[in-house]
């Protein structure tokens, strides 16, 4: 047996431990609750006429309720049908998963940070007046994501790209090593292995040198892959840690409002983000799902760290109760020691000069958060759209859209924009894949172009417009990236890597099948039916 085989067995046992130890518990006791709601509405049902009319009534009245709440429509009707085809307690069963589905301490705690960080977050006039008078497409985008969520757009920031996990994985270690004052790690899953332990070694090492290391991780993301225990094991290294939005085994739709963001920021100076999470399959270490897995990020240097810097202090905040001194972790600009034992520096520069920065356009890290009304990640996507005259080109590992989003793409393609769309073939949810392929109908109809990705699995969320616009990130094309969770992307505006990502997508193209319209067709009639009713439930997915 060789030596790659056991590795991958010794790491499926710990998987398979930690599911039984901790998530199997989780799911029993979920699915009593179920069971047991199930069994007295059933009882009631059966034995008393007047409390099945009165659940009735209330079904009625939960339906009313529904309709008038300013919530997405293809939410409405998802529930408002399941509601109707079980009446007697499908009201019941609504008002249990989604009213108060956030905690109003945990609501208040995250708008309170939020609210505190605002005074942080000022806009250099200097850098808007320019956007300005360069583009009358791009300064409205700007000045949207700043008004709504009040995240700056910089340009003294040099952006890098990568197109594999791998390649990011490289750069990321040699930034870690650079390191003199703080890390900041926030991400959705974290899972022992070659990936997270070459990191982990490098944190143990930089907080023996004074190095100040906090680390948030997801609690539902990462509930396979880590220990309950895990953040005491983190601080008897001296690795501060907090896990967002602790699971708790109850019904309750609070437990959607999931941390998805994945952001990594070095000193102040140095940040990345994408949709590379800190586990062995995203560097292609670890075969999960029998295919490569594509995923890409970006990593910014200068100025706009601030944006993600500020970002993770707001949940630093809200998970730990400490009061955040934001200005402690604002770079000065000022070239860092390390920085001067680089080959990327000439030798005869001094510690406490000015790092010069190879900038060449405008950079706005942002957050979406769904506990504010506004749908921030959509509508940039759908601005970015809306505004494109030449092509649209995306890659996401899930496309569940809404209404808005159809109308967008299938608009685009009609008028004459080339729009095409990159998923996966091999997927990591059959569910959210049979979902998925149910809007390539109405898409393809109106002339856009999807593709399936055949070497593997893809992962990466871009979007990329006429060459000029970007945004990469966290955020998927489906309902749980844009209404549930919290994310992080950030907005490019001509920087040179645009046309790097543009060429990475289209090599990708390259290696995909294009599902046409005709192939649509060509599905026998009760497979699109069923199709269909997935895409009706696609927001409660």
């Amino acid at each position: 047996m060789s030596k790659q085989t056991v590795i991958d067995k010794e790491r499926k046992r710990g998987d398979y431990a930690l599911f039984t130890n901790k998530l199997a518990w989780v799911i029993f006791l979920v699915l009593l609750q179920i069971g047991f709601l199930s069994y007295v509405c059933y009882k009631f049902r059966e034995e008393y006429i007047g409390i099945q009319a009165f659940m009735s009534f209330v079904s009625i009245i939960v339906v009313i309720y529904i309709i008038n709440r300013p919530i997405n429509p293809a939410y409405k009707l998802a529930w408002c049908i399941t509601i109707l085809f079980i009446p007697v307690f499908g009201g019941l069963f609504y008002l249990i998963l989604s009213v108060n589905n956030t905690r109003r301490k945990f609501r208040k705690s995250v708008r309170q940070a939020v609210k505190e960080s605002k005074t942080h977050l000022e806009q250099d006039e200097a850098v808007i007046s320019h956007i300005d008078s360069i583009s009358r497409h791009a300064s409205p985008q700007a000045r949207y994501i700043y008004n709504m969520a009040k995240y700056p757009v910089h340009e003294n920031t040099e952006v890098a790209y990568f197109s594999s996990g791998e390649e990011m994985y490289i750069t990321m270690l040699s930034e870690l090593e650079k390191a003199e004052k703080f890390i900041f790690l926030e991400y959705f899953i974290i899972h022992d292995g070659i990936f997270w332990n070459s990191i982990l070694d490098i944190l143990k090492q930089k907080v023996r040198n004074g190095v100040e290391v906090k680390i948030i991780y997801d609690d539902m993301g990462s509930i396979r892959t880590l220990p309950s225990d895990y953040p005491e094991q983190l601080a008897a290294w001296g690795i501060e840690c907090q896990r967002f939005n602790p699971f708790i085994p109850t019904l309750s739709l609070r437990l959607n409002n999931r941390d998805h963001r994945k952001i990594m920021v070095i000193d102040g100076i140095t940040s990345f983000t994408g949709g590379i999470n800190l586990a062995d399959e995203y560097i292609n270490q670890r075969q999960r799902l029998g295919g490569y897995w594509k995923d890409t990020g970006i990593m910014l240097r200068g100025d706009a760290t601030w944006n993600f810097t500020v970002m993770f202090l707001q949940f630093w905040q809200h998970l730990s109760g400490e009061k955040v001194d934001y200005e402690k972790y604002r770079w000065d600009g000022k070239i860092p020691t390390t920085y001067l034992q680089t080959a990327d520096l000439k030798n005869d520069r001094e510690a406490g000069k000015k790092l010069e920065i190879n900038a060449d356009g405008f950079v706005q890290p942002y957050a979406d958060n769904p506990l504010f009304d506004e749908i921030l990640a959509e509508n940039v996507y759908l601005n970015m759209i809306n505004r494109a005259t030449e092509y649209v080109y995306i890659t996401t590992p899930y496309l569940i859209i809404d209404n808005e989003m159809i109308t967008a793409l299938t608009l685009a393609a009609e008028s004459g924009v080339d729009v095409r769309i990159v998923t996966p073939r091999i997927p990591d949810k059959k569910a959210v894949f049979m979902v998925t392929r149910s809007f390539y109908e109405p898409l393809t109809k109106a002339g856009v172009k999807i593709y399936e990705y055949v070497p593997g699995f893809i992962h990466c969320k871009m979007m990329i417009a006429d060459g000029r616009y970007a945004v990469v990130g966290s955020i998927n094309l489906d309902y749980r990236s844009l209404y549930l969770h919290f994310e992080c992307a950030a907005y490019l505006y001509r920087c040179k890597v645009i046309n790097e990502i543009k060429e990475d997508i289209i090599e990708t193209i390259e290696q995909s099948e294009e599902m046409t319209y005709d192939y649509c067709l060509r599905l026998n009639k009760p497979y699109r039916l069923w199709l269909s009713l997935l895409r009706l439930y696609a927001p409660l997915l």
